[in-house]
C-alpha cells in the first residue's frame, strides 16, 4: 500500500494545547460506573480501529456477522457500541492478521456525529481516573460506512464512493477551529462558496449566509480502502462527497410548501468541477464532513465508503441496497487490516 507523507499534522499536534488541571464533571461526564456519558462506554472497551455507522440495526448486524469472539456489546440512547475481532472472507483477499475492532452508531447528522466522535476521542486519551490528558495513546483508525445519493448519472447504482474529500453544509465543523488540511480544502471552499451564492436569490433572507467547509479523508485511509476493494473486486469510485444538515432541502429535495433557499441543490454539485484528477461530486449524505474534519486535527485516520442507494440524476432507488452495504462493511474491515498491518503500533505521543 502507496504511504502518503503528513507535513503538517506534527506541527498542528505541537499546537494543541493540554489541559494543566483535570477536566470538570460538566466538561466531562462520567457516570458513577466510569463510563463516558452517551455511549455510556469505559476506555478499555473501545478498540483503536473503529467503524461508524448510522443506522444501529447496521451495528447489530456487522456485530453478528463480521465480528467474533464479541467482548462488549452495549446500547444506550439508541447508541449500539460493539467491540469484537473483525473476521471477513473472500475469495480474493483474507485477513491479514485478526484486528480487534468497535463499531459504534452516530445517529443521523453531523450534530450527533459530533457527540459520538468527541466521546470516543475521549475515551482514548483521557485518564478518566485522574481526568487528565494521556502523553501516549494509539492512533485511532476510523472508517464510516454508510448509504448515499449518487449525483452523477454515470455511476451504476449500488456503486460504493471512497471519498477523498468532504463538502460541509453543516456547521458543527465551524466550532473547532482546525486549519485547512492541504490547499485543496482551501481553494474548494473559495469555489463552493462562490457557487452558492451565485445559486441562491439576492433576496434571500439567507443570501451570503450559507457557507461550506471543505475537509479532506486521511489519504492513507483512502488508499487503503481503495486496496480493499481491488482485493475484494469491489467495483469502487473515489470521488468527493457533500455532508448536509438535512435530508430534504439541503439535499435539493423540494416536497413541501416552503420552498428551499438554494433551489437544485443537487444538481449544482453534480455539475461542478473540482479539477480533481477527474474527480466528481459523486455522492451526498450526512455526515463525513465533521468526522474529516475533527479527526484530522487530532492526528487521526478517518475515511468514508458509502454505497450509492438512489441516483438522484436518474431518480432511481435501489430497494435492495442491503447486498452493497454487506460488500461496503467488508472493503471497509478489510481497510482497517491492511491499515493496522501496515503501522501496527502507530500512537500519538
Amino acid at each position: 500500500m502507496e504511504r502518503s507523507r503528513q507535513p503538517d499534522i506534527k506541527d498542528v499536534q505541537e499546537q494543541l494545547p493540554r489541559a494543566d488541571s483535570p477536566f470538570t464533571a460538566t466538561e466531562l461526564v462520567i457516570d458513577e460506573e466510569g463510563r463516558i456519558y452517551h455511549l455510556q462506554v469505559k476506555p478499555d472497551q473501545i478498540a483503536p480501529d473503529i467503524l461508524i455507522v448510522g443506522d444501529p440495526g447496521r451495528a447489530e448486524i456487522i456485530g453478528s456477522t463480521f465480528l467474533r469472539d464479541i467482548e462488549f456489546e452495549h446500547e444506550h440512547r439508541g447508541l449500539v457500541t460493539i467491540t469484537g475481532t473483525s473476521d471477513i472472507t473472500g475469495e480474493q483477499a483474507t485477513i491479514i492478521s485478526p484486528v480487534r475492532t468497535t463499531v459504534t452508531t452516530s445517529g443521523i447528522g453531523t450534530s450527533s456525529l459530533e457527540i459520538v466522535v468527541t466521546e470516543l476521542v475521549a475515551l482514548n486519551e483521557i485518564d478518566f481516573e485522574t481526568r487528565t490528558p494521556k502523553t501516549d495513546f494509539p492512533r485511532l483508525h476510523i472508517i464510516r460506512v454508510g448509504s448515499s445519493g449518487g449525483l452523477q448519472a454515470s455511476t451504476r447504482l449500488g456503486t460504493p464512493i471512497i471519498t477523498s474529500y468532504s463538502i460541509g453544509l453543516d456547521n458543527a465543523g465551524v466550532y473547532f477551529e482546525a486549519p485547512y488540511q492541504d490547499e485543496n480544502c482551501k481553494r474548494l471552499e473559495e469555489e463552493l462558496d462562490q457557487m452558492i451564492m451565485d445559486s441562491m436569490s439576492i433576496e434571500s433572507r439567507f443570501y451570503n449566509k450559507i457557507h461550506p467547509y471543505v475537509s479532506r479523508a486521511e489519504p492513507n485511509v483512502v488508499n487503503g480502502l481503495l486496496e480493499a476493494a481491488e482485493n475484494l473486486g469491489v467495483p469502487a469510485k473515489l470521488g468527493l462527497t457533500t455532508s448536509s444538515p438535512g435530508f430534504f432541502a439541503a439535499e435539493g429535495r423540494d416536497i413541501c410548501r416552503v420552498k428551499p433557499s438554494v433551489p437544485d441543490l443537487d444538481k449544482i454539485f453534480s455539475a461542478y468541477d473540482p479539477r480533481l484528477g477527474g474527480q466528481r461530486v459523486e455522492n451526498m449524505e450526512m455526515e463525513s464532513s465533521f468526522l474529516f474534519h475533527f479527526l484530522g486535527c487530532l492526528g487521526y485516520w478517518a475515511g468514508t465508503i458509502c454505497p450509492t442507494i438512489a441516483n438522484r440524476q436518474e431518480n432511481t432507488f435501489d430497494h435492495h441496497y442491503q447486498e452493497s452495504i454487506k460488500d461496503t462493511i467488508k472493503v471497509a474491515l478489510l481497510a482497517l487490516a491492511i491499515l493496522r498491518s501496515c503501522y501496527p503500533d502507530d500512537h500519538i505521543s
